[in-house]
């Protein structure tokens, strides 16, 4: 049997309180038998509490996001040791922070062993504190606050910008519980022989610190029907959505502070409701939190795209002159001011959005560019990105197009026993995925794994052939 324990999980009776007769002095130990009967085991400790709206409730969710906000940003740099060599088992830094990990865990392990129940030495001055019956231990170091806390095989080490909040070393006995009960076997391992096995570990780490919340984000390829819905109804999650398109024309990512920047910038809005409203994000996969290798990979990339998008705005004229609608159009455009021009552009783009809408999308992306041939040549600066991005975006569903056409044709030759011509089309997928990795708005994560499944069908049709 294995045995759980579950914080923060909220509980609707289902029934209305004015109908009630027990309401409110029976509410709790009502609560608590219908816990029972569901199989839950009710502590003597167990705090109930009534929120009496959904404003409330949103309100208490606004408030913890924002401390697990307030709490990653605190964090510099996560290290785990061996309680008993004191070598760093675990370095993970999450800013550059510039901390010597070798020196810091040598200066922690030197000061426990020669004043393990005696005093500690805080840069040069004692302190009559016993280091392993004590719960936490706060010093600082150098410009930053060093918060220790000792488990039974291992000591976590946080360096900190500040002061370490309770919320975090709640966080912090949370995690070395279950990180020992999780990898007691690695650390087991380590102590007898040397060998270090806690890289699958980093993800856990992560995932409880919620590191991914400082990451680099992107957005999804694509948006389901009733999530799209959702955000066109909430006018925070627009503002985001839109702040988001925009900081992806200048960059292959963003990170949320830039987020919560701009749109508190542009409203006034209570921060916490807009970083509430990026976590909703998250949590259904809009926003994708991309690792910093990842990013610094799209980041090159993007800017040699970039170059090449500008080398191709400049050789404009001569790519479009082999198309005669064109060409009628590069001659109107030596004949017209600012203000015609600008009015003919937008009647492209609007042409475009009706073919993109009927999913022509050939169609669109000729009405699209000839709204960035004028863009470009009366210099919109603000119309080049918008239209530029929509460009992508028809590109993008093009390549969906295909992709599904290239998987859906590989499975029914693979049905026909057609091995050739299965691996042919699962292969064009694969040359597809490949190509959309080099754009910003696919989870690159995703879409390599979906690369190692049809590679994996490949290798299982090359044995039938």
């Amino acid at each position: 049997m294995v045995y759980f324990e579950i914080s923060r999980i909220g509980f609707n009776c289902g029934i209305d309180k004015d109908k009630c007769l027990d309401y409110p002095n029976k509410c709790i130990n009502c609560v608590k038998s219908r816990l029972r009967d569901m199989g839950f085991e009710i502590h003597a400790n167990i705090r109930i509490s009534e929120m009496d709206s959904e404003e409330k409730r949103e309100k208490m969710y606004q408030e913890l996001i924002w401390q697990k906000f307030l709490d990653v940003l605190n964090i510099k740099h996560i290290i785990l040791m061996s309680k008993s060599s004191g070598s760093a088992i675990v370095d993970y830094p999450i800013t550059g922070a510039g901390v010597d990990v070798g020196l810091l865990s040598g200066f922690i392990q030197a000061n426990i062993s020669f004043s393990q129940n005696e005093s500690f030495n805080n840069g040069g001055e004692e302190e009559k504190i016993s280091v392993s019956d004590q719960q936490f231990y706060e010093f600082d170091y150098k410009d930053f606050t060093i918060l220790l806390k000792s488990g039974d095989l291992i000591r976590s080490c946080l360096v900190l910008e500040q002061k370490a909040s309770d919320s975090l070393k709640n966080l912090v006995s949370e995690f070395i519980i279950d990180y020992e009960r999780r990898y007691r076997a690695n650390i087991l391992r380590y102590e007898s022989s040397g060998q270090l096995t806690f890289d699958e570990s980093i993800d856990y780490i992560i995932n409880t610190y919620n590191v991914q919340l400082v990451f680099p984000m992107v957005l999804s390829h694509t948006i389901p029907p009733d999530v799209s819905e959702n955000i066109n109804e909430n006018y925070v999650k627009r503002a985001i959505m839109k702040i988001a398109k925009e900081l992806l024309l200048e960059k292959p990512f963003f990170f949320i502070n830039n987020i919560l920047n701009r749109v508190t910038n542009i409203a006034n809005i209570d921060v916490k409701i807009v970083l509430y409203e990026v976590y909703q994000l998250l949590e259904l996969n809009i926003i994708i939190p991309t690792k910093l290798e990842v990013a610094e990979s799209k980041f090159k990339s993007f800017q040699e795209t970039r170059a090449i998008h500008f080398e191709k705005n400049k050789n404009l004229n001569s790519l479009l002159s082999n198309d005669k609608e064109f060409d009628t159009l590069k001659q109107k455009a030596k004949n017209i001011n600012t203000e015609e021009a600008e009015k003919l552009m937008n009647k492209f783009i609007k042409k475009g959005e009706v073919s993109e809408n009927a999913m022509i999308y050939q169609a669109a992306l000729k009405e699209y560019e000839k709204a960035l041939y004028l863009a470009s040549g009366f210099d919109f600066e603000d119309a080049i990105g918008k239209i530029s991005f929509k460009i992508l975006e028809v590109q993008k569903k093009t390549t969906d197009m295909e992709l599904e056409y290239a998987q859906d044709a590989g499975e029914k030759a693979e049905k026909r026993k057609d091995y050739i011509n299965s691996i042919r089309y699962y292969k064009k997928a694969i040359d597809i995925l490949e190509e959309s990795l080099q754009t910003v708005q696919v989870n690159p994560d995703e879409t390599e794994e979906k690369i190692r499944k049809l590679e994996k069908k490949i290798s299982k049709l090359e044995t039938k052939i």
